[in-house]
């Protein structure tokens, strides 16, 4: 097994150096990856960049509050972005990480794949630990990849509640989802 370092992202005011750090660092080593947050307008862009450098990208709705003129302020927007870069991301034949609980989401990113012919071992989705068992399992037993992000270290809780503070529609997804 092939190890892997995607690099994570955080708020709006990092994006630029945190690409220019994966992309520097996907010339030398080209085991390292980045993430993507599908709300920013610029995300399509940042996208198309990346994979004509072959870079793989984990793909995730993204959870800092950001103004509109950056970011979509509605969550139909941002779905509608999120399954544009999944479509972007599955065509391009990388492997690439689509990172969600969203059952709409994963169904089309699923029959997305089986249009263009893309084979199930071809990509992951990531699922927080604990929020959907159920549908991980499913998952799995359908023939496809899941890998489950589990927040860890001595500073685990603070990043947990940073995370629902950033946006607090986090706090209401968790909470929907635990008992799902």
């Amino acid at each position: 097994t092939e190890s892997f370092l995607q690099v994570d992202m955080e708020d709006s005011a990092h994006t630029d150096s945190i690409l220019r750090i994966v992309s520097d660092t996907h010339r030398t080593c080209p085991v390292v990856g980045a993430v993507i947050q599908a709300y920013l307008y610029r995300s399509e862009q940042d996208v198309q960049r990346l994979l004509s450098e072959g870079i793989r990208i984990r793909l995730c709705k993204g959870a800092y509050k950001e103004p509109s003129s950056i970011a979509y302020p509605h969550k139909a927007d941002v779905d509608a972005n999120y399954m544009r870069l999944t479509q972007l991301l599955l065509q391009s034949r990388l492997y690439h990480s689509i990172a969600t609980h969203d059952q709409k989401i994963i169904d089309a990113t699923c029959q997305y794949a089986i249009e263009i012919g893309l084979p199930k071992q071809s990509f992951e989705f990531q699922m927080l630990f604990g929020v959907r068992r159920d549908l991980q399992q499913q998952l799995v037993s359908e023939g496809y990849r899941v890998r489950i992000y589990v927040p860890f270290g001595k500073d685990w809780f603070p990043y947990f509640m940073r995370r629902l503070a950033e946006r607090p529609a986090n706090l209401a997804f968790v909470t929907r989802n635990l008992f799902h």
